[in-house]
């Protein structure tokens, strides 16, 4: 060991990688799947990193030792590789292809085969999927003609209905491809790869399968090209069934076993349909051993969702207290109507007009037995803000007014006239309207404070909903997403509940009941990952991580299950 000052490392930028050289790299980890035991005797683990340079480099780590693998806790981590070989290297790439469709076939309830061609012999041979116990659509005969011209795309999730729908013989084009280099793992053709093709659910990058008009000048110049291929020079495919028992079995290797690790594994590693944010380091659990286990504990799972209540999604979205932990009920529009409607029998008082805090408007109503409204005008410094700025306060209003009013105003606070001052409404009632979103408070936590203490709110422009609800003695309620999921991994079932406020569906709780767009999302998530009409087999996998507690409910004392640090994947949203 030399006793002078070691050189620093050189760090090589990801945009200047090149085969066949030893580097040194180091990047912001993007996506990691912690180390797992692969179908051989070595442990696996993939991780993405990104640098300055922002382009992406994916590496798959094999190694006899668990503890030899990089150690990864979260996305955003900071991790460099010395002496990493790119000999081996083979970029994972993403195109659109356009093409003919020859022959297709449903592999499972989640997948499905589509075989194209567009003329032209890939590099390497396409990976085959085996169809003889699949219900093929096509001529074979002509297929098999093709040979190596001809490549099987699998396609999954929200793409497997249009891909049904297609037509032998149909234009398409394929959005967002994705094309990687596989190895196949048979003792006879350990030195073969694979050219493998999928079509990823979610609709991320255009992602998708569009057929094309006769009348396309793209169909034209395919048309062209399909045309001009000399069928009689082309090379028999080493890999291509040829004895009488094999003909409808496309595939480098009569082991099924094969099968699954082109495109079942890719699937599982890949398509997972959530994503956990934390605790990586957590080995998967299964339901049946949790289910033996006391609490308190934190477990990571893999499982389906069986089921989920309530069914009627609109339904499941409360008021959390975040104080006591209370859960209530959304007020019905008709109730905090009947509230307002109910305060507006007293007249504004106009000693309580004009103030250092604010200005004041008031007007009778017409044919409504001379009801007064009072509107008070938050002042800024002194100065009236613009009116997307300004808060208001207001007396005597309806339902339907306050909504229209706070589509103009920045927020609103229905109020009503006390001995000395302005006051709230009944705690019921909300104490915050915000465009269309109306917060509460808790009845049981909160302690009503004067409206004058608005004026210690240093920034009287944001009128952050938690600040107002500081200021006046308020504990405000949380919108949340309240269900019940049940999970089954095979091996047992577990209820859990989901209580969370917009992390897990990346959707907020407190405007999905007036967002007709968030409710169909909404609806499109739950359809995925609990698909209707179809066998549990067919639905994708969800990794979570779910914690167990003690709850005492009488005299019976129980564990009970709630989900955190997960949320649906970017391509399910």
């Amino acid at each position: 060991m030399s006793s002078g000052p070691v050189a620093p490392y050189t760090y090589t930028p990801l945009n200047l990688l090149k085969n066949g050289t030893v580097v040194n790299v180091c990047g912001v980890v993007k996506f990691f799947k912690p180390p797992y035991l692969s179908k051989g005797t070595d442990y696996c683990s993939v991780v993405t990193i990104v640098d300055q340079t922002n382009v992406k480099l994916t590496c798959t780590l094999f190694s006899r030792n668990y503890e030899d693998l990089p150690v990864i806790y979260k996305v955003g981590d900071i991790v460099c590789f010395r002496g990493l070989k790119l000999s081996d290297a083979q970029p994972m790439q993403y195109c659109d292809l356009t093409c003919q469709l020859l022959g297709k076939a449903q592999v499972d309830g989640a997948s499905f085969l589509l075989k194209v061609w567009d003329g032209t012999m890939t590099k390497f041979p396409s990976w085959r999927v085996c169809i003889q116990d699949l219900a093929f659509e096509g001529d074979l005969g002509h297929i098999l003609r093709l040979q190596n011209l001809v490549v099987d795309i699998v396609v999954y999730d929200n793409h497997v209905q249009t891909a049904k729908s297609l037509k032998i013989g149909s234009f398409l084009r394929i959005y967002s491809l994705h094309t990687k280099l596989q190895p196949i793992n048979s003792e006879s053709m350990t030195s073969l790869v694979r050219l493998e093709f999928h079509l990823h659910g979610g609709t991320s990058y255009g992602r998708g399968i569009t057929v094309l008009p006769e009348s396309n000048s793209d169909v034209d110049q395919l048309k062209r090209a399909l045309e001009s291929v000399d069928l009689t020079t082309i090379q028999p495919s080493n890999d291509t069934c040829q004895s009488e028992n094999e003909d409808h079995c496309l595939t480098p290797s009569s082991s099924k076993s094969d099968l699954v690790s082109l495109y079942e594994v890719e699937r599982c590693q890949q398509l997972c349909a959530t994503t956990l944010t934390d605790h990586h380091y957590l080995e998967k659990t299964p339901l049946c051993a949790i289910l033996k286990e006391k609490a308190p504990q934190q477990y990571r799972i893999l499982a389906k969702l069986r089921s989920y209540e309530p069914k009627r999604l609109f339904q499941s979205v409360k008021l959390l207290c975040p104080k006591c932990h209370s859960l209530q009920e959304v007020p019905y529009e008709e109730n905090v109507d009947k509230i307002l409607q109910d305060a507006a029998t007293k007249a504004p008082d106009s000693k309580l007009q004009d103030t250092s805090l604010y200005e004041s408007e008031v007007w009778t109503t017409e044919g409504q037995g001379g009801r007064q409204v009072a509107v008070h005008f938050v002042k800024s410094d002194g100065v009236l803000p613009l009116s997307n700025e300004c808060l208001i306060l207001i007396e005597g209003g309806r339902l339907c007014e306050i909504s229209k009013l706070s589509s103009i105003f920045h927020s609103v606070i229905p109020v009503k006239s006390g001995p000395e001052d302005l006051e709230l409404l009944d705690i019921a009632a909300p104490f915050l309207i915000r465009g269309k979103v109306c917060h509460y408070g808790c009845k049981q936590c909160s302690n009503l404070k004067p409206i004058q203490n608005l004026s210690t709110i240093p920034n009287k422009r944001l009128w952050i909903p938690s600040s107002v609800a500081a200021v006046l003695g308020i504990v405000p309620l949380q919108y949340v997403f309240v269900m019940t999921f049940t999970f089954d991994d095979g091996t047992g079932v577990l209820d859990a509940y989901l209580k969370d406020s917009e992390k897990f569906f990346q959707i907020p709780a407190s405007e999905v009941l007036t967002d007709d767009d968030l409710q169909r999302n909404l609806e499109k998530i739950m359809n995925v990952i609990c698909p209707p009409g179809i066998k549990i087999d067919a639905y994708p996998w969800l990794e979570c991580l779910i914690k167990s507690y003690n709850v005492t409910v009488g005299t019976e004392q129980r564990i009970c299950y709630q989900i955190f640090d997960t949320m649906v994947a970017e391509d399910i949203i």
